[in-house]
């Protein structure tokens, strides 16, 4: 009579390691968990630029300081604007930082970060409104960086039409993303600026942006 007991007790023994594997609190443990972030606040990017530069990149602003742009919660992004006109030539610049955290399902804040920036770039490249977009490399800026140049046109409060050309730098650290968007006209007799000193600003700025991270 032993012997049916024992059977008993193995198929006991059996089921028990079943449902023990399929609980609630095993597949939890065999989730992937998130990987930690960096960063895990932001800067107010009103404040990423000294206004030593900002005096530089924007002359004859009106507003050193910046102006806040957009609403919400400003630990996940934030942007700051300034513009300025010096006699005929205008210049507009904005920065905007973005945080991302990790995320199971999304992945990393690194790699969601990443993928952040070549959205962004080819949020510009692919606006059938933006004329002779040209993509460059921005080497030496965060970990990882890409520039878009290009040539816009908009108009006044009159309704007169104006070109401006503009650039787009993108920066990450991390899992921070700086956008720097940088952008001018000369107006009456004045001149549209050069590709190259528009890059050379944004890249500035973006490089001073990025010290701020905590």
């Amino acid at each position: 009579m032993a012997l049916p007991v024992l059977l008993v007790a193995g198929c006991s023994s059996d089921s028990d390691q079943g449902a023990e594997s399929d609980s609630p609190s095993s597949s939890a443990s065999k989730s992937p968990s998130a990987a930690p972030v960096k960063y895990k606040t932001l800067p107010d990017s009103c404040e990423s630029l000294s206004k030593k530069t900002v005096k530089d990149v924007v002359p004859k602003t009106s507003n050193a300081s910046g102006k806040r742009v957009g609403s919400g919660d400003t630990n996940d992004s934030n942007s700051c604007l300034w513009s300025g006109l010096n006699k005929y030539d205008y210049r507009q610049l904005t920065v905007s930082l973005k945080r991302f955290n990790s995320d199971s399902s999304l992945g990393s804040g690194d790699r969601r970060s990443g993928e952040y920036v070549k959205q962004q770039a080819s949020e510009i490249t692919n606006n059938k409104e933006n004329k002779k977009p040209k993509n460059s490399s921005a080497s030496g800026i965060g970990q990882e960086a890409t520039a878009v140049s290009y040539e816009t046109e908009k108009k006044d409060s009159k309704g007169k039409s104006e070109d401006y050309r503009a650039e787009r730098l993108v920066a990450r650290s991390a899992n921070v993303v700086v956008t720097v968007d940088y952008e001018g006209a000369g107006f009456e007799d004045g001149k549209k600026p050069s590709a190259d000193d528009l890059k050379k600003k944004a890249a500035k700025a973006a490089k001073e942006a990025l010290t701020h991270l905590k």
